[in-house]
Parts: C-alpha cells; sequence; structure tokens
C-alpha cells in the first residue's frame, strides 16, 4: 500500500492546527517545533508505510522507555549528544573561538553536591579492593594560556563494577564515592587519587538495548572519566577522557571519544615514585591539562540549564 497525503491541503492545514497556529496564546517557539517534528513524523508514515501496528509499538516502546527512565540513556546512543556538541564546534569556528580542551558529551549520570576539596581528593575512599590505583594530575588554563588558580574541577566516574554511586543497584557504593569537586591551587593544577574505572554495557534488559539489538547494534561505553570544569569569565567545559587501550575505545555506542580525550596512562612499578606519591605498590598515573574559553559577549553560549540533573 503507497498513499501519500502529506503534500494534501487537508493535512497540512490540520498539522497548522494542530500544532496552534490558528490559536493567539502558547508559546511561538514551540508551536514552531511541534509543527516541524509532527510534519516530518507524517511524511515517514507515508514514505515508510508505517503500520498501525508499527505506530502503537513504538508509542508503546516510549512509555517503557520512559518509565525506565532512560531517555537521557538512549539520546547518546542515537547520536543526539554527539550532534549536539559538533554544532556547537561549529558555532566556535563561526566566533573565531580556538584553543580549547575538546568538549564531549555529559551522559545522564552527574549528580550535583560532591564533596569540595582544595587542590587534591581522595575519590575512592578506599572502597574498591579490586580496584587499580589511578593518579591523574593536570592544569587548569585560562583563555590566554595561563594557570587559573581556583576553577572548580567536577569529576566522577564508574568503578570496577562498571556502577556509579547513587545509581548502583547493589548499593555498595557511598554517597559520593568515585565523584569530587576539586578547587585549582594557587598554580592551577589539581591532582586525584582513585582507581581505573571499567567500561560497562546498558543493562541486556533494559529498552535502551532492546532499540539497540534491533539496530544490530552493542551498548557497550569503554571505560571514561567526566569532567565539568568552571572558572569566572570563562564558559564551562564538558568532557570526558578515555582509558586507552580500551577495547571500545573508538567503539563506544554514545560517540563520545574525541580527539585529545585519551591521555596516556603510565605503569608505575617504582617503589620509591610509589612512596613519593603515598601509594603502597604499583600505580597508573594519567596527565590532564584543561584549556577553558572565554564567554561571548559576557555570557556562556554554550551552558546548559535546563537539562533535568541528580541532586545528592
Amino acid at each position: 500500500m503507497s498513499i501519500n497525503l502529506f503534500e494534501t491541503k487537508k493535512i497540512q492545514d490540520f498539522l497548522n492546527l494542530l500544532s496552534g497556529f490558528p490559536y493567539e496564546g502558547g508559546n511561538p517557539r514551540a508551536k514552531e517545533i511541534i509543527h516541524r517534528i509532527v510534519s516530518d513524523l507524517f511524511k515517514t508514515i507515508d514514505e515508510l508505510n508505517i503500520t498501525p501496528n508499527e505506530f502503537w509499538s513504538a508509542v508503546a516502546y516510549i512509555n517503557r522507555l520512559g518509565a525506565a527512565g532512560e531517555a537521557g540513556l538512549l539520546s547518546p546512543g542515537l547520536g543526539f549528544d554527539h550532534y549536539l556538541d559538533l554544532r556547537l564546534d561549529a558555532e566556535d569556528e563561526r566566533l573565531g573561538i580556538t584553543g580549547g580542551t575538546q568538549r564531549t558529551i555529559e551522559g545522564p549520570l552527574y549528580v550535583s553536591g560532591a564533596p569540595v576539596v582544595e587542590g587534591f581528593a581522595r575519590m575512592d575512599e578506599g572502597l574498591d579492593q579490586k580496584g587499580h590505583t589511578l593518579l591523574v594530575t593536570g592544569t587548569v588554563f585560562d583563555s590566554e594560556g595561563k594557570p587559573l588558580p581556583g576553577a572548580k574541577v567536577e569529576v566522577w566516574h564508574a568503578d570496577t563494577r562498571g556502577f556509579y554511586s547513587h545509581f548502583d543497584p547493589t548499593g555498595e557504593l557511598q554517597a559520593f564515592c568515585l565523584r569530587r569537586s576539586i578547587m585549582t591551587d594557587a598554580n592551577g593544577q589539581y591532582k586525584y587519587r582513585t582507581i581505573v574505572p571499567a567500561g560497562y554495557g546498558c543493562p541486556p534488559d533494559s529498552p535502551t538495548q532492546e532499540l539497540l539489538n534491533l539496530l544490530g547494534r552493542h551498548g557497550n561505553r569503554p571505560a571514561h572519566i567526566h569532567y565539568f570544569v568552571s572558572a569566572d569569565n570563562h564558559r564551562k567545559l564538558t568532557t570526558q577522557i578515555n582509558i586507552d587501550n580500551d577495547p571500545y575505545l573508538n567503539d563506544d555506542f554514545a560517540y563520545a571519544t574525541r580527539e585529545g580525550l585519551v591521555p596516556a596512562i603510565t605503569e608505575v612499578n617504582d617503589a620509591a615514585r610509589s612512596q613519593e606519591a603515598g601509594i603502597e605498590g604499583p600505580f597508573a598515573e594519567m596527565t590532564f591539562d584543561i584549556h577553558l574559553t572565554p564567554l561571548v559577549n559576557g555570557e556562556d553560549n554554550q551552558l546548559v540549564d535546563q537539562r533535568i540533573r541528580a541532586i545528592g
């Protein structure tokens, strides 16, 4: 069956009506967006001959996705988060903004309210006995390339099982474990001791993985560490770094791996170095320097303040 109603006056008038164009009230921007989205969906129904069964299966899926709270998980899986980053990159290029650390997706598991420390943080609290100690150091630079004291470096990541505190189904991780906010010291430096995180995948019975299965795709993420970095008179940076040599490093279902965000990881087996760092036995270390970018006409043009985030 091939039926094409979309171009008819009857359907075009219907789209205007359902989008609220004839009515004085409401939000003009919302009307514009709904008109475009529903128009594209109507065209899709026509062009792909979407059946009623397929349509209502999709509605049921959206209900399951919402009930599971996984819209923020599926979004990067379908490339929306990465596409928004690419648009911000293009806007930076248009404005002539260069030299900043590469942005990448936030992910859905940030929790506000992590403990704030000065200069150095112990993130793992010694609770994960299977974890391999990781020492990360870096310097935050301002938009002129100078070390930036007092910058806020928010860091969070998964444990060796791929679980995050506040989202751990076993309840083993204490509140704010593997989450800290570090204020850079007088030299713009920050340091934290933690454990090498594990990569993880979408729950196999989750709505997100259900859709990925239909696409023949996996739902795995490489091991990574999330960052928010903010400072006065600079744009807030949202990024993450990957652990090198992870098998999914270049096959991230969330499309978050980007150039410049895979710092070298070095294994340290020297007893003197371990003693100097206050660590028992071998450990891994990484350096990740961060370059912030200036405000645009006094505003952070990339700030996302409408995203719903967890509060600790």
